[in-house]
């Protein structure tokens, strides 16, 4: 595995059955890179974070302190 996120352009977003709402707040860069990744891959900033969490959450190494 290449421990990159890869996202490629998409022609249709598939929406999830169920879905929450939620709020976070975000550095302004962070936010400007969504959007400029979105115009160029064709999916939402929204679908764009869910998948970033989602990878992150797949990827993820937890060290709990002993």
């Amino acid at each position: 595995m290449s421990g990159k996120f890869v996202v490629k352009h998409s022609d249709l977003e598939t929406k999830a059955d169920k879905t929450v709402n939620i709020t976070v707040r975000i550095d302004k860069h962070i936010q400007e890179e969504f959007d400029k990744l979105a115009s160029k891959s064709n999916h939402s900033r929204n679908k764009l974070i869910e998948m970033a969490l989602k990878y992150a959450l797949d990827n993820l190494e937890f060290i709990d302190k002993k």
